[in-house]
């Protein structure tokens, strides 16, 4: 049975209960199977060997998480050598029109909906939900986590800088 962590952030201002561990700075990333927009299966294996910064929002059709995935394509363009991933629940047909109609190109959207692989394995999944909660994650090369941050409050922002920062020192930028 999977870890629960009740009251560990707010939705709304109310406690809600994270499904999985705690990640922090040092462990090993833990392994996932999403969906790609086109349905296909996407691990962390996938991108092995390039630094990621992992983008987790409830929902693409929300105000803050709009703005979170935007900003993200944004430094996805600046930033040589490392992949950005978005991963929420909104099923991959959804999050392939929003990405159409935002423009965004330089992340790649991917859809935790089928069976929480990633919210489990992160400790991310919302119990009384069944979103994912607002968090962002570093992984280097070598799959270590080099920089985590749950928010707080889920309909908050999360950190910008601090993990761009993050992604270029695993670049040895």
């Amino acid at each position: 049975m999977a870890v629960e962590r009740h009251g560990a952030v707010t939705f709304k201002g109310n406690p809600v209960t994270l499904i999985g561990p705690e990640l922090k700075v040092g462990d090993q990333a833990p392994n996932f199977t999403v969906l790609a927009n086109d349905l296909s299966p996407v691990t962390l294996e996938d991108s092995k060997g390039q630094v990621r910064i992992i983008s987790v929002v409830p929902s693409l059709d929300t105000g803050v998480c709009d703005l979170q995935t935007r900003r993200f394509n944004e430094e996805a363009a600046k930033l040589d050598g490392v992949k950005v991933l978005t991963v929420s629940v909104d099923l991959p047909f959804a999050q392939k029109r929003w990405c159409g109609a935002a423009g965004v190109e330089n992340v790649q959207t991917l859809s935790d909906h089928r069976d929480l692989s990633f919210g489990t394995a992160y400790g991310v999944a919302i119990k009384e939900l069944r979103l994912l909660t607002r968090a962002v994650f570093v992984v280097d090369q070598n799959d270590k986590v080099v920089y985590v941050e749950y928010v707080k409050e889920a309909t908050n922002h999360p950190d910008y800088e601090a993990p761009v920062l993050a992604a270029k020192k695993a670049l040895g930028q």
